[in-house]
C-alpha cells in the first residue's frame, strides 16, 4: 500500500492488538493536508445507499469525491484512510428480505417491519443480482479497484444477531416474543446467525482484505498478520433484560466472535450497562467502543468505568476527547489497546499535538 509511513502503522497496530506496552496510545489524528479546508465528501448511510443502488456514473461520482477527500486529508499518527461502505444501520435485515428506504432529503436508512409472525419465516440471503447483498459487494469490489491503494475497504456494520431480528419484526414486538414464544425466537435467531460467516467471507474477499488488513467504520485497523477484524454490537440488548440478554444475546455474540480474530464491541447507551459484566467475560473482544447516548456525559466523565472496561482486559476506542484532555488525562488510563481518534484544523496542529504526545514506539 502507499499509504504514508506504512509500514511504522501496521507495527504500531500490531502491538496494539496484541497488548504489547506502548509509549503511548494509539493514536488517529486527521486534519486537512493543506490550509484550513478539505474537501466535503458526503458519506452519511443515505448517501451511500444511493451511490450503491444507482447507476455507473453515480457510482463513479460517490468514489471521485472519496478519493478528493483522501488526497486532501492529513492522516496522522497511525491513521488509515479507509472507506466506510454502508447501506445503512438496517442493511442485515435487508439482505434477508426486507425492503430499504432510501430518501434524499434524509441522513439515513431504514426498513419498516416486515415479520407478522416468525412462524413460517424463511431465513435465508437473498443473492440475486438486484439483491442488496449483491448490490453492495459489487461496489465493494468496484471500490478496491478504484483505490489505487491510497484508502482500504471497512468491513461492513453488519447490525446482525437480535439487531437484525428487531428490524424485521420491529423492537417492540419482538419484546413481547421473547416472552411469549421464545423457542421460535431462538429457531429464528440461530438461522440468522448461521448467515454471518456467510455475509463476512463474501465481505472479506470482495474488499481484498487479506491482502490489505481489515478495519471497520471504527478506525481501528487490524492488520494481515492479525486476521479478520469486525465491529460486534446489540443496540437492542438496552431493551431486555440481563436474564433475557444471558439466553439469547450473550450467545450469538460469541458464535458471531467466534468467525473473528480481532473485534471491537460498539456499547451503545446508558440503558445496556445491566449487560456489562457478561460483555466483559466474552473472550473475544478485543476492544469496548463506550457511546454514552444522547444527553449523556462524554466519555471522559466515565473514567470508573472505563477503568474496569481495562481492569477486564479490554482495550478502549476514545472519540470524544479534545486534545488537551488527552494529554492532561492519558495516563489515568493504561496506554496498552487504548487508541483515540482526534480532528484538529490544520496539519500543524496534529503534528504539533502528535510531537507533544511522542512516538508510540
Amino acid at each position: 500500500m502507499n499509504i504514508t509511513d506504512f509500514t511504522r502503522k501496521e507495527e504500531v497496530w500490531t502491538a496494539f492488538w496484541r497488548k504489547e506496552k506502548l509509549n503511548r496510545p494509539v493514536m488517529c489524528v486527521t486534519s486537512p493536508l493543506t490550509g484550513d479546508e478539505v474537501h466535503t465528501h458526503r458519506s452519511d448511510d443515505n448517501a451511500c445507499a444511493h451511490a450503491i443502488m444507482g447507476t455507473a456514473e453515480a457510482q463513479k461520482r460517490y468514489l471521485d469525491s472519496f478519493l478528493k477527500m483522501v488526497d486532501t486529508t492529513y492522516y496522522g499518527g497511525e491513521s488509515i484512510p479507509h472507506m466506510n461502505i454502508t447501506l445503512g444501520p438496517d442493511q442485515y435485515a435487508a439482505f434477508l428480505g426486507a425492503e430499504l428506504t432510501i430518501k434524499d432529503d434524509h441522513f439515513t436508512t431504514w426498513v419498516n417491519s416486515c415479520v407478522d409472525t416468525w412462524e413460517g419465516f424463511e431465513t435465508k440471503l437473498h443473492d440475486d443480482p438486484d439483491s442488496y447483498l449483491r448490490k453492495i459487494i459489487d461496489f465493494i469490489k468496484y471500490a478496491v479497484n478504484r483505490s489505487e491503494d491510497k484508502f482500504i475497504v471497512s468491513m461492513l456494520d453488519l447490525h446482525s444477531n437480535m439487531d437484525a431480528m428487531s428490524a424485521l419484526r420491529s423492537p417492540q414486538e419482538l419484546c413481547f416474543d421473547l416472552m411469549d414464544e421464545p423457542e421460535l425466537v431462538h429457531k429464528v435467531l440461530d438461522e440468522i446467525n448461521k448467515t454471518y460467516p456467510v455475509i463476512l467471507n463474501r465481505i472479506y474477499e470482495a474488499g481484498d482484505m487479506k491482502r490489505t488488513g481489515s478495519i471497520g467504520w471504527a478506525p481501528t485497523y487490524c492488520p494481515p498478520s492479525e486476521g479478520r477484524f469486525a465491529v460486534v454490537q446489540c443496540d437492542f440488548s438496552c431493551l431486555i433484560s440481563p436474564d433475557q440478554a444471558r439466553e439469547f444475546v450473550i450467545p450469538a455474540l460469541r458464535e458471531e466472535i467466534s468467525h473473528l480474530d480481532r473485534c471491537v464491541y460498539h456499547y451503545d447507551g446508558k440503558g445496556a450497562l445491566g449487560h456489562l459484566d457478561d460483555i466483559l467475560a466474552i473472550p473475544g473482544i478485543d476492544v469496548i467502543q463506550w457511546v454514552p447516548g444522547d444527553g449523556q456525559p462524554r466519555t471522559i466523565e466515565w473514567m470508573d468505568l472505563l477503568r474496569k472496561i481495562q481492569n477486564a482486559g479490554k482495550g478502549l476506542w476514545l472519540y470524544d476527547w479534545s486534545p488537551q484532555e488527552i494529554i492532561e488525562h492519558r495516563h489515568e488510563l493504561s496506554h496498552e489497546g487504548v487508541v483515540f481518534s482526534v480532528w484538529l484544523g490544520s496539519r500543524s496542529e496534529a503534528d504539533e499535538f502528535l510531537a507533544r504526545m511522542g512516538p508510540a514506539m
